[in-house]
């Protein structure tokens, strides 16, 4: 068993979840992804086993509400990452437009300019903040390449 799942059957159990084995490979693909991933892509990695849609939504309710995965909503489209072993409790994310990828924006100096930003919110307001999504959105490196690379070429539609 992968290291990083005995913690989460830990909070699992105790918090009053049974410990299934369709719990085990979801969390084992969520863990083991090195991005985010929709409802469906879950689904795509787990079906094998026999697990069916609704038990990834179901499951993924779950591991939110417990603080195992965070979903990001962007346009409606739900996406999930790993937060318990994420090693970033704060970081801002970008959504290319083209390909829909969602990356992670690595930037030490942001995050500590998006911190004193969110001390002066909670000052000037007396809210009290937890959590944030900050979603940037453009083109990622790999689409402006290939866009460049089709600049001037005749019947091509990026």
């Amino acid at each position: 068993m992968n290291k990083e799942i005995t913690p989460c059957r830990d909070l699992l159990e105790r918090n009053g979840y049974r410990f299934t084995a369709q719990k085990q490979r979801i969390l084992e693909e969520i863990l083991i992804a090195n991005t985010h991933l929709s409802v469906k892509e879950i689904y795509e990695r787990v079906k094998e086993k026999h697990i069916g849609i609704a038990t990834v939504y179901r499951n993924l309710k779950c591991f939110e509400t417990l603080g195992i995965v965070k979903e990001i909503n962007e346009n409606g489209m739900r996406y999930y990452e790993k937060r318990i072993y994420s090693g970033q409790p704060l970081h801002i994310h970008f959504k290319c437009f083209i390909c829909n990828c969602i990356i992670d924006i690595d930037d030490y100096t942001s995050d500590l300019e998006y911190l004193k930003i969110n001390r002066k919110i909670e000052e000037n307001s007396q809210l009290e903040i937890h959590d944030a999504n900050i979603m940037l959105i453009g083109i990622c490196p790999k689409c402006r390449e290939d866009k460049e690379k089709c600049q001037g070429q005749p019947n091509i539609d990026v």
